[in-house]
């Protein structure tokens, strides 16, 4: 006798409505049901997108370089459009010179090729850099050239490199086994992310050997946590002493005679010089503005402080000195970097109303720009000995 099974009616709904009603995207990989690790969290992560290449197709970092394909190429194509050793480039991949690629698949490069420029079609100049502030890339020039004697007025030269800003990703070659969602789970990312960023196809299939790009996440700008979006003004939150009231009055007051206090006039004050200390000068800093600190110094992660303030607030000065530098990120948003004695250096990222020129001297709390307005209105401050960034708070404190 032979038996056979279909799923009932009753069976398929009662699934269907489970899925429905489950708040949780599905595990495309059923790990979860089966005790494993599951990829739902990785698919709630948000990553950002895959930084766009040149006209050559070149994305470059400061590790690696990766070449993208375009419609219709094969793996010579990409050797001949930027200069590359055909033979060389298959090799690294694993694949054949004659191998036909799908749009936006990326391709591992052996060794550099020339870094992507407006000459290639890139807007930005050289490779990727990390987040932040790069002084060293930024404002070397200026500072070894800034005189603390001498006041210039002479403007910052317009045709300043841009430099594009980002994370660089973490590069994953594939091993005899491996799958896109075990790759995904392995680094906790989305499967449908992974494939964005390698230009994998609908069926999701890597081979051996393949280089794979691992998603990076988001970075959202930092915001205040205030429930009105804006900075507590200093004071704010303090609990204010209550009024003397007749249910609790002032203590009783003990008066002296006039006599008495004439008496204790008269008497010399004790010279109290020789045992004061001489106010600690070395090193301290004046807080550029008065607002909430959003993001404290972390090395290598934040290079510096972000102070959040009302728009418009001045920026001040944190201390005497020149201004070596005045120029802007990626994004255009302008950065000022001050000299000061000692080989200190401060920087003020994310400002607006720029007041002064490069070569101006600047006293300690002179308003040198203003807090932007919008979402960002927060100045990030940095304090640098030479160009090794150091943590602001303890010249602060």
């Amino acid at each position: 006798m032979r038996f056979s099974w279909r799923p009932t009616p009753i069976l398929l709904l009662g699934s269907a409505l489970a899925l429905s009603a489950c708040d949780q995207p599905i595990d495309l990989d059923f790990r979860g049901a089966l005790g494993g690790l599951n990829t739902a969290d990785a698919a709630r992560q948000a990553t950002a997108q895959r930084p766009n290449p040149d006209d050559r197709g070149i994305i470059s970092y400061p590790n690696y370089q990766v070449a993208v394909a375009q419609r219709g190429d094969t793996l010579a194509d990409v050797a001949a459009r930027i200069g590359a050793d055909a033979d060389g480039l298959a090799r690294y991949n694993g694949m054949k010179t004659t191998d036909r690629l799908r749009e936006g698949e990326v391709i591992a490069l052996p060794r550099r090729v020339a870094e992507p420029s407006p000459a290639t079609g890139s807007p930005t100049t050289g490779p990727i850099q990390p987040p932040g502030v790069d002084i060293t890339t930024l404002a070397s020039g200026a500072i070894a050239k800034a005189d603390s004697q001498r006041v210039e007025t002479t403007a910052l030269p317009a045709a300043e490199p841009k430099i594009a800003r980002g994370l660089e990703p973490k590069r994953h070659k594939v091993q005899r086994g491996e799958t896109t969602f075990t790759v995904a789970r392995l680094y906790n990312v989305s499967v449908r992310a992974l494939a964005e960023w390698n230009g994998l196809g609908s069926d999701f299939a890597i081979r051996e050997g393949q280089y794979l790009l691992i998603p990076v996440a988001k970075t959202p700008e930092p915001k205040d946590k205030t429930a009105s979006g804006t900075a507590e003004l200093p004071g704010t939150g303090t609990p204010t002493p209550l009024p003397p009231s007749a249910v609790t009055p002032l203590p009783d007051e003990k008066t002296k005679p006039v006599a008495e206090i004439k008496q204790e006039a008269s008497t010399a004050a004790p010279d109290l010089g020789k045992t004061q200390t001489a106010a600690s000068t070395g090193g301290k800093l004046a807080y550029p503005v008065q607002g909430k600190i959003i993001r404290e110094y972390s090395k290598g992660k934040n290079d510096g402080i972000d102070i959040a303030a009302s728009a418009g607030t001045a920026i001040q000065a944190a201390e005497a000195g020149t201004v070596a530098a005045i120029t802007a990120d990626a994004d255009q948003v302008p950065i000022i970097v001050v000299k000061h004695a000692n080989n200190l250096l401060t920087v003020y990222a994310n400002v607006a109303d720029i007041g002064v020129k490069k070569g101006d001297t600047v006293r300690r709390g002179q308003k040198i720009a203003a807090i932007r307005s919008g979402k960002s209105a927060y100045v990030h401050f940095e304090v640098r000995k030479g160009f090794d960034s150091v943590d602001p708070m303890p010249y602060l404190r």
